[in-house]
């Protein structure tokens, strides 16, 4: 039986960075199995036979991947953030909308630098005032 005497900061270290390890690897197997069912890339087939070989052979089915894979890795996470922001953006503008003053305001602009006719100002601000 261990006491806490015999518990020194040395074990109190080692226990420590073995948790540490054992988080990052559940991370590490949650991005890759996240990375492989979401790459358009491969197909089925391919999608299981990467999930059979990590499950199998763990430590050195994430290895492979990584080496294999890993850019793409980047490049998927990378795209996901864009379309997430992309969206996100979308929905905040279309939520708050712009105001018709505001519009009418951006039309006469346009119209004073010769970008569009009185005739479309006239079209396009009886439009937004319906």
């Amino acid at each position: 039986m261990v006491t806490v005497w015999e518990y020194t900061p040395g074990d109190v270290f080692l226990s420590m960075l073995w948790f540490f390890l054992f988080f990052i690897w559940i991370w590490l197997l949650i991005s890759v199995f996240a990375d492989v069912f979401r790459s358009d890339d491969l197909s089925g087939w391919g999608k299981a036979l990467w999930t059979v070989f990590v499950i199998v052979l763990p430590y050195l089915g994430v290895l492979v991947y990584l080496i294999a894979r890993g850019k793409k890795m980047g490049l998927h996470a990378t795209h996901d953030a864009a379309r997430r922001e992309h969206e996100m953006r979308s929905y905040v503008q279309s939520v708050a909308g712009t105001s018709t003053a505001g519009e009418i305001e951006r039309l006469a602009e346009l119209q004073r630098n010769g970008a569009i006719s009185e005739a479309e100002f006239q079209q396009a601000k009886a439009k937004l005032l319906a």
